[in-house]
């Protein structure tokens, strides 16, 4: 039944339609992502004013007609993150986080964890450009693999569950794997492992360090994944050359 919808929301992206509107993709800690249009956005004397632009978090209220889009009938500023548009990095890391989140979050499933998880990064990037590195964003991916119930294998290789000599990756067998089992993986170094392993257990803002050779294994690992058992193909985090 049409209706009103109250909820918080990060908008993912913004893409102009018509003569004055926005078409709004957002996501929700309660209803996943959701497509909206903020009809009459851009113009001078919008009610909405700037409130609309991707990677703000946002009250919402939304009106629920017969259509596949919502209908935005207010919204309030809880943080435009503004940091994030001092620096092209920054901005860059955003917008792959957010599209991360579009690709593997897709439906109206409700993933409260992973709207807090998109707010914090969103914040930290923010707060400091530093944070605009390769290190973080695969963590954040890996953070993402997890709730989305597909985080590769880590402690024991997903063949044989042998504890020793994980040196290599694959996402059809389910993680790392032993160098029994390692003709239908990839190499994994000992220092990408190291990153995976402490990744996961980090918070964003620790994420840690890594050569860019095993950020690169490490980044094959979880699009793998995120290919292999969710069918998503994330955009590339570290450029080739």
């Amino acid at each position: 039944m049409p209706g009103l919808l109250k909820t918080e929301a990060i908008v993912l992206r913004s893409i102009r339609y018509g003569e004055a509107d926005r078409i709004l993709h957002l996501y929700t800690p309660h209803h996943g992502r959701m497509g909206a249009i903020a009809k009459g956005a851009r113009r001078a004397k919008s009610r909405f004013g700037a409130r609309l632009e991707p990677f703000f978090h946002v009250h919402a209220v939304l009106h629920e007609g017969r259509g596949e889009l919502l209908t935005v009938t207010a919204v309030d500023t809880v943080s435009p993150h503004p940091g994030l548009r001092d620096h092209a990095a920054t901005l860059d890391a955003a917008a792959l986080a957010c599209d991360a989140v579009s690709r593997l979050f897709e439906s109206a499933e409700p993933h409260p964890e992973v709207f807090r998880l998109l707010c914090n990064e969103l914040a930290l990037l923010s707060a400091d450009p530093a944070h605009a590195r390769p290190a973080n964003g695969l963590a954040f991916r890996l953070k993402l693999l997890l709730a989305a119930g597909v985080l590769p294998q880590l402690a024991t290789c997903a063949a044989c569950g042998a504890t020793e000599d994980l040196s290599g990756f694959s996402a059809a067998a389910g993680g790392v794997v032993c160098s029994v089992h390692e003709a239908a993986a990839f190499p994994l170094s000992e220092e990408s492992y190291r990153f995976l392993v402490g990744a996961l257990g980090s918070p964003l803002a620790q994420a840690p360090e890594a050569p860019e050779q095993a950020l690169r294994q490490a980044e094959r690992a979880i699009s793998e994944t995120a290919e292999h058992h969710a069918h998503v193909r994330l955009r590339r985090l570290l450029r080739t050359g």
